[in-house]
């Protein structure tokens, strides 16, 4: 019996598709649906329907809202230092060329470190009293006292201090993929630019970047969803504190779930939360990519 093309593709896509309705559109479907209960927090126990209550609860919890800008300050400045230290890297490496490819495997290491290690790694070097950065600025004659900077309890800078350990591990994947970009731009328009008299700054405003701009908005949605649902590294380092100064939105609705017993709130929360990612990421694309568009 010979199948068709048709049919032996829709074979080779059964197993993939049963697997993310399983494990993706049933939990999906399931977040959206508790949303709109009330649930009690025991097996068996009742389940009421509330309509948009939770929502409402959402929208006009302090909480919530105080999180969202966090988690919106936290992957701004996340993503806009990977992406600048990955673009400077990537065009080090371009200029480079051969002689960079030992550099490059080096530079790729922190993408093989587990977040919760780097969370624990990054918290003992910043932790008060004995953490070896503000030993190693003082000693350097920088800071007067080691314990002059409270890295991780002073809310002020906290939210940026334990960014540092994901921009740590992740600067490398925006390096690799604005790498790969770059090589295929064709070296003959770089050249002829050069013969022009075009500067560097030129050239990178005007060729490279508009060049890139397909992959730079696949690289800017993808670790910018990443950075936001930023979870393990910050619950390592601080738990959220002190006084929820680093406490994002995976964190808020992680508490409102086990801590608080509140399933349908939370369920809430994360709809919301993955309404406003899925927006986000449509307009980074239609901004920066600008489909269908001449660039």
């Amino acid at each position: 019996m010979r199948i068709n093309d048709r049919r032996f593709a829709l074979y080779l896509m059964t197993p993939a598709a049963l697997f993310l309705a399983v494990f993706v559109a049933y939990p999906l479907f399931r977040l959206i649906a508790d949303s709109f209960f009330k649930i009690s927090p025991f097996v068996g126990g009742p389940r009421d329907f509330v309509g948009l209550d939770n929502y409402v609860r959402a929208f006009t919890s302090e909480d919530f809202i105080g999180a969202g800008w966090r988690t919106l300050a936290y992957t701004v400045v996340v993503v806009t230092l990977e992406f600048a230290l990955g673009l400077g890297m990537a065009l080090l490496f371009t200029t480079l060329g051969k002689k960079s490819q030992i550099w490059r495997t080096v530079f790729m290491y922190p993408l093989m470190i587990a977040p919760i290690v780097a969370g624990l790694l990054w918290k003992f070097l910043m932790i008060d009293n004995f953490g070896l950065v503000g030993t190693l600025l003082h000693q350097a004659g920088i800071l007067q006292d080691p314990n002059q900077i409270g890295w991780l309890s002073n809310p002020d800078i906290v939210l940026f201090s334990v960014a540092i350990p994901d921009i740590w591990l992740t600067t490398s994947f925006m390096c690799l993929v604005l790498f790969a970009g770059l090589q295929n731009i064709p070296g003959d328009l770089i050249e002829a630019a050069r013969l022009d008299g075009a500067r560097a700054p030129a050239m990178l405003f005007r060729i490279i970047l508009p060049l890139l701009r397909p992959v730079i908005a696949v690289a800017l949605v993808v670790r910018g969803i990443d950075a936001a649902r930023a979870f393990d590294t910050i619950l390592i380092q601080t738990n959220g504190g002190p006084q929820s100064a680093s406490e994002t939105m995976s964190l808020l609705i992680y508490r409102t779930m086990i801590r608080f017993g509140d399933p349908g709130l939370a369920s809430a929360m994360g709809t919301i939360y993955l309404l406003a990612m899925l927006g986000i990421a449509f307009f980074a694309v239609a901004t920066i990519w600008r489909p269908g568009k001449d660039t």
